[in-house]
């Protein structure tokens, strides 16, 4: 066992807590300079601390220590980051709360350097970058998903070596200034809060500067009719979020335009379009795949808690409710609306409505084609939403035993960046607006008897779907990132 052991519990917690606070404090430069020249991003157990503040590491710390029920402070993880500031590091993904996790339990006696040196492995002393040309992206619609997918590019640009945002594509609005309205939307969220960074419009040009990432804006109305190329972007991925086509002949139409090479659709996608749930089955993405889906938030929330109790539990039936945020194709007041129920008020009524959900697992998960059932109801929140699984399983276990493993999933399995955890009695829906996990599973609402289970996740339905879309975007521009230590899933 390593001297750095867990630190008791403090006599003076004030003079502790500025002692972390000054540590996080430091912590800050350091990693930001390590993701800006190196493109190296560090977390603590999958929480990312790029860009983050120092009450935000410090919650990460917090939260680590909630979720693995060991401590791990400031005063245990800030060694590593100095150790890590020292090397000449290649582009990668390190997670200093596993290292030092390992480290102090680690018993052959090695200093931090040769540790942290160690564990960090092929990432030193070897530059490199994880694209040979960075990746053009276009976003086609600048809806709720289009903004946050915009706020993701601009926030995990880096060092410009992988995916770049060049182009918006628009129908031009009836305002004077159409490009002014476009950013105040992107500066301004009732949901997300403010945009943290810059944003300059240069009307003339018709662009947006976003944290320096210089964005054309392209008003068309038909994706054929675009050449990409007169602004420079070539081979780009388009990502179509206007839910205007979800079938291949009419994603198609993108890839008639020049400097376009592939397509990602932010809805289910239709006929044999792939559904692409990453941390389930993203290994069916092929190179030559030019349109994909990155299927519906709901199917994204549900599809790996659902993986993982059929993978160790074996699922003989189950039903999947949907309690849903509402959605801009409903109305604020009771108007026509072509499908039933959606046309009543909707900040005003609980609606019931169908969903296609269900189904759309089988997409990700064959083997449970047939077993689910499926339905949802609108509520009057703007976001967050909530997925109720009753299920029989094969196996019988208790509340506790299922806890106790997807807790553990959600730190140590291949989808725990999909699935988070909490065990809180007080969490509401609010609690979960930014949470950038495809869902949160519920402990505390945990319900068992014999081999039937119900279990609640929750999920925000807009800004964690926008993160498992931008991770279908990196997985089809190839970026790919060695994980440290490794071993780590």
């Amino acid at each position: 066992m390593n001297d750095q052991q867990n630190r008791p519990i403090p006599h003076d917690f004030f003079s502790d807590w500025k002692e972390r606070e000054e540590l996080a404090e430091n912590m800050i430069p350091i990693i930001g300079r390590l993701y800006r020249k190196h493109n190296v991003a560090c977390y603590i157990y999958g929480r990312s601390l790029v860009n983050r503040s120092v009450i935000d590491i410090m919650k990460a710390h917090r939260a680590a220590r909630q979720v693995e029920r060991s401590e791990l402070s400031e005063f245990e993880t800030w060694p590593v980051v100095q150790e890590l500031a020292k090397l000449n590091l290649a582009p990668a993904h390190i997670d200093i709360g596993r290292i030092t996790s390992s480290y102090m339990s680690d018993n052959r006696g090695l200093s931090i350097a040769d540790y942290v040196r160690a564990e960090v492995g092929d990432a030193a002393d070897a530059p490199a970058k994880p694209l040979e040309q960075p990746q053009d992206v276009v976003l086609y619609g600048f809806g709720r998903i289009g903004r946050l997918v915009a706020r993701l590019l601009v926030e995990k640009a880096a060092g410009g070596d992988v995916l770049r945002l060049r182009a918006i594509v628009v129908r031009r609005g009836t305002a004077p200034s159409d490009i002014v309205k476009r950013a105040s939307l992107l500066r301004r969220d009732s949901v997300h809060g403010s945009f943290k960074g810059t944003i300059r419009v240069l009307e003339d040009k018709e662009q947006l500067v976003i944290n320096g990432n210089v964005v054309q804006f392209i008003y068309a109305s038909n994706p054929a009719e675009i050449d990409y190329t007169q602004y420079g972007i070539q081979d780009a991925i388009i990502v179509d979020n206007t839910g205007v086509w979800s079938d291949e002949e009419g994603l198609s139409q993108h890839l008639k335009s020049r400097g376009v090479k592939k397509v990602l659709l932010t809805a289910p996608g239709k006929g044999n379009i792939k559904n692409i749930v990453v941390g389930v089955n993203h290994g069916d993405m092929q190179d030559d795949d030019r349109i994909l889906s990155a299927a519906s938030c709901t199917t994204n929330a549900i599809v790996p808690p659902l993986k993982l109790l059929n993978d160790n539990f074996h699922i003989i039936r189950g039903h999947v409710e949907t309690v849903h945020a509402f959605t801009n194709d409903q109305n604020l007041i009771d108007n026509y609306h072509k499908a039933d129920r959606r046309g009543r008020s909707a900040p005003m009524n609980m609606v019931l409505t169908s969903t296609g959900a269900a189904k759309a697992v089988a997409k990700a998960l064959p083997e449970l084609d047939g077993k689910l059932t499926g339905n949802a109801i609108r509520v009057p929140t703007p976001d967050v939403s909530m997925a109720i699984l009753n299920l029989t399983l094969e196996k019988e276990l208790t509340a506790e035993e299922l806890n106790d493993f997807v807790r553990d999933a959600s730190l140590h399995s291949e989808v725990h960046r999909q699935v988070d955890f909490t065990d809180s009695p007080e969490v509401v829906s609010s609690d979960i607006v930014g949470s950038r996990s495809a869902c949160v599973f519920d402990a505390q609402a945990t319900i068992c008897n014999g081999n039937s289970a119900v279990v609640y996740l929750w999920y925000d339905n807009e800004f964690g779907y926008s993160c498992q879309v931008y991770r279908v975007l990196e997985k089809m521009a190839g970026v790919v990132y060695p994980v440290y230590p490794l071993g780590t899933p």
